[in-house]
């Protein structure tokens, strides 16, 4: 038999819409959830079974549910987790308790719906739209029928952008999100991160758990590290008032009212906390030329600004370059080689000047691979290949409507396939963390379940 709704992907976001639409279902809808990895709401986020790897949110603003903000912090405390602390809705969770909390939600929600949810295994190779719904094919594998489809495939780790990462030694190149693999890296071992972001942050702390005593050098155009969150403060600040401005201008009065704040003994990042809930909006309001010099010029000085850690992680890492051990290059990574045993990573400084690292092993922290066409995933190639999709806007992610339909090469939307989370990032900006993604997936649930707004069934 058909299903009616099929959900493509299984980690964080494809796990919310599931618990969304499990509520929200009537007696007799079939759902479906595809996802390759045999544990789900693991993804990139959630994957780390060590402890060291915290939450980048209080746990506070974790809920699965916009409508009850106090869900984690409920199932932190009836798990045991930080049970007996009273401001454990301030604390900065394992990050593995969060995989763990979306997966007894899901089964909580599976037990209590009215329909039915069945998990399958499998990687989609395509998807074809047809008159009833869509068919999803999986290689070889016969093909499945939906009523409707949901693309939250999540995000892909971006390669490394060097000449010579190919040709490297197995063992010697390492991905930052293969964290067993970073922990068995000998502890006087020389080594070179290629990014300064939040992978960079996993990778250093798994580094450090692990008791590692030799130099990590961290290369990235900018050497900017995140910063980090405050205890709770709140701003006056109007963030309506930016909405008529530029890109120039915004940027401008953003920094007189941080100055302002830090004059009047506030925090900076309360203001931030006050912009948040806003940038999708803002973001929309941008001219395209703006965000094209937002893309190119400011993107990396705001994520590390909007993208903050917890206040211990910090501290650590600011420990770790105080003592000599965490070296920061602000340069263009360029060539990366066998010499001699080890790798020879060449860079190109911002002031012109030639770097040379001569390393056992290099770690890939660049983040995120944010052009659909690259990521490697046979259904975004597929989609993309035949039409039925098109790049989203700075050829980020993939174009939709304002509803979050698929956008077809020409433009139109197709209502029976909706896409979530980070595949959304060039029309929205802000569509990758929990808070932003439990409000689409309950959106998403409400457009293909509610009566108003529901597509007819498939016959069986």
């Amino acid at each position: 038999m058909p299903f009616d709704l099929a959900i493509i992907g299984g980690g964080a976001g494809g796990v919310l819409v599931a618990i969304h639409v499990l509520e929200q279902a009537r007696p007799g809808d079939r759902i479906v959830l595809l996802e390759p990895d045999p544990q789900l709401a693991r993804g990139v986020a959630y994957a780390t079974t060590h402890a060291e790897h915290l939450l980048n949110v209080p746990a506070g603003r974790m809920s699965a549910f916009p409508s009850r903000p106090g869900d984690f912090v409920d199932y932190l405390r009836a798990s045991g987790a930080d049970a007996d602390d009273p401001r454990v809705a301030g604390t900065y969770a394992q990050r593995r308790h969060y995989g763990a909390y979306l997966r007894q939600r899901l089964e909580q929600a599976r037990s209590g719906s009215a329909g039915s949810l069945q998990v399958m295994h499998a990687r989609v190779a395509s998807l074809e739209a047809d008159g009833d719904g869509v068919q999803l094919q999986f290689g070889s594998a016969p093909t499945l029928h939906a009523r409707a489809a949901v693309i939250a495939v999540g995000n892909s780790a971006r390669p490394l952008p060097a000449r010579g990462a190919t040709r490297l030694p197995p063992g010697q190149l390492l991905e930052a999100w293969d964290f067993d693999a970073v922990k068995r890296i000998t502890p006087q071992a020389q080594l070179c991160i290629a990014g300064s972001g939040l992978s960079m942050v996993d990778t250093v702390l798994s580094l450090a758990r692990a008791g590692h005593a030799g130099p990590i050098h961290v290369l990235s155009r900018h050497a900017l590290l995140p910063l980090p969150h405050c205890s709770h403060a709140v701003s006056g600040f109007d963030p309506g008032t930016l909405l008529q401005q530029g890109l120039r201008q915004r940027m401008r009065s953003l920094r007189v009212a941080a100055a302002a704040a830090v004059a009047q003994g506030q925090p900076w990042q309360a203001l931030m906390e006050c912009v948040r809930p806003q940038v999708q909006q803002l973001w929309a309001t941008l001219s395209c030329d703006d965000q094209r010099r937002f893309l190119r010029h400011v993107a990396r000085y705001w994520d590390v600004h909007r993208h903050r850690i917890a206040p211990q992680v910090h501290a650590q890492l600011q420990a770790l370059i105080e003592r000599g051990q965490l070296r920061l290059h602000r340069g263009r990574l360029e060539t990366v080689e066998p010499a001699g045993g080890r790798m020879r990573v060449q860079a190109r400084m911002r002031d012109g000047r030639a770097l040379q690292l001569d390393v056992d092993h290099v770690v890939n922290a660049t983040g995120v691979e944010m052009r659909a066409q690259l990521m490697r995933n046979p259904l975004l190639s597929a989609l993309l290949g035949s039409g039925q999709a098109r790049p989203g806007p700075h050829g980020i992610g993939l174009d939709t409507d304002a509803d979050g339909a698929l956008l077809d090469a020409h433009g139109r939307p197709n209502p029976r396939v909706l896409v979530l989370g980070s595949l959304r990032i060039g029309s929205l900006w802000e569509s990758i963390a929990v808070p932003e993604l439990r409000v689409q997936a309950e959106q998403v649930a409400h457009r293909l379940l509610s009566p108003a707004l529901r597509l007819e069934p498939l016959a069986g």
